[in-house]
């Protein structure tokens, strides 16, 4: 369950009229933090992102879900599933997530979010991003 400072600060982003992504951000910055803290773990920065995207989705950010070709089908179905939870009025997101699910993530390693490991995934993305609008030039 995401901590209420961030659902705060995502709430704040939005009634101030930012993009739904600025909001999720939050979410992914807090999960980054839990990874570095220590309180789990993640296998790849990707992974770490995609926790912080499903907590906001789930709190209620209207992120949409990513469109056809850009995720694998199962990776859309639960960002679809985590959206549609989120939009649900009066529904709060689980506190508590299973004791199999912790102790899996806290077995993996820390160093995936590290200042190198993110830096380094912000490049891949941006060249991607490049490289999608060479091709469509």
């Amino acid at each position: 369950m995401p901590e209420k400072a961030t659902v705060e600060r995502a709430r704040q982003d939005l009634g101030r009229g930012k993009a739904p992504s600025t909001a999720a951000g939050e979410f992914v910055r807090e999960e980054i933090e839990h990874v570095r803290r220590g309180k789990h773990g993640a296998r790849s920065p990707q992974q770490a992102i995609a926790i912080g995207l499903s907590k906001a989705r789930r709190s209620g950010v209207p992120l949409k879900p990513p469109a056809r070709g850009k995720a694998s089908s199962s990776t859309r179905k639960n960002a679809e599933r985590d959206y549609r939870r989120g939009q649900v009025a009066g529904q709060k997101a689980r506190k508590k997530s299973s004791p199999a699910r912790e102790a899996a993530l806290k077995r993996e390693p820390r160093s995936t979010v590290s200042h190198k490991a993110l830096s380094q995934q912000a490049r891949r993305a941006a060249r991607r991003r490049k490289m999608q609008g060479q091709r469509a030039a």
